[in-house]
């Protein structure tokens, strides 16, 4: 398979480490990112761009204006986004006029936004994409024609690339992350909120993780709180979800790219 990364040899630096991190929940997620702790882990984990799924990150889940800058006042240099991510009406006019605040690409093209992203990193170009999954989801374009139509207009744009595929089924997100192996620096999972442990360089040179799991409190269930889900699955009548409180924690993957080749050498899960 031909590979589509535009190699710009003679540079300084050999490699570059790009961290992710899985899905923001609620003020608490935000709030755990903020003060300097975001910052903190990407100098001592030597990262040099940030890719942080927010999605949930605003009140009663959704992105909005305000979630999304407090995340990228926290340090991140690009936010992903998935099924919820156009909840809240007051995100259409900020997705349009933020480059670096993307939504899932398959979405239909009139949608607020894009769906994907060239980010600078020390002078690397870093084409980051958004997929929505389809399986146990809602019906949107396939991600696999989305992702190869996107890797082909971009073609010469970019020297590595990173997708963060927001899907449920994990067999959806080890085809993708198959299919995609040696042409994709990274494809990470998000949306299930429960990091895996498959981090892996996959044979072709692409990194991958299942999920990278959440980013909030770790004291309720998938950043719910408990009763709220125990009433769900026992009552069945509806419930608002109130974020669960306590016990905060991020989750997500570091992923060393070969500036030479634009493929992955080592993918390490992180919580911090």
């Amino acid at each position: 398979m031909v590979s589509l990364f535009s190699h710009r040899k003679g540079k300084n630096v050999a490699k570059i480490k790009i961290l992710a991190l899985g899905d923001v929940v609620g003020v608490g997620g935000c709030e755990y990112l903020s003060g300097g702790r975001l910052r903190r882990m990407r100098d001592i984990l030597g990262a040099q761009l940030v890719i942080v799924n927010g999605e949930n990150s605003a009140v009663g889940n959704a992105l909005s204006p305000e979630s999304a800058e407090a995340i990228f006042e926290a340090g991140a240099d690009v936010i992903t986004g998935g099924n919820h991510t156009f909840k809240k009406k007051q995100i259409y006019d900020y997705l349009d006029t933020h480059p670096m605040a993307i939504r899932p690409a398959n979405y239909p093209s009139d949608a607020p936004g894009d769906g994907w992203c060239i980010a600078d990193c020390m002078g690397w170009r870093v084409l980051v994409i958004n997929l929505l999954g389809t399986t146990f989801m809602d019906s949107m374009d396939s991600p696999f024609k989305t992702v190869d139509r996107i890797l082909m207009q971009n073609e010469g744009r970019y020297d590595a690339c990173l997708v963060d595929f927001h899907a449920e089924a994990t067999s959806e997100k080890l085809c993708l992350g198959r299919y995609l192996d040696g042409r994709a620096s990274a494809v990470f999972g998000t949306h299930t909120h429960v990091q895996t442990a498959d981090a892996a360089v996959l044979p072709g040179g692409t990194g991958y993780i299942t999920d990278l799991g959440m980013t909030g409190s770790m004291a309720g269930v998938l950043g719910v709180r408990t009763q709220c889900i125990i009433h769900k699955f026992t009552v069945r009548t509806p419930v608002y979800f109130e974020p669960a409180e306590g016990d905060y924690a991020a989750h997500g993957a570091l992923f060393t790219v070969d500036t030479d080749t634009g493929l992955c050498t080592e993918a390490v899960a992180i919580s911090f």
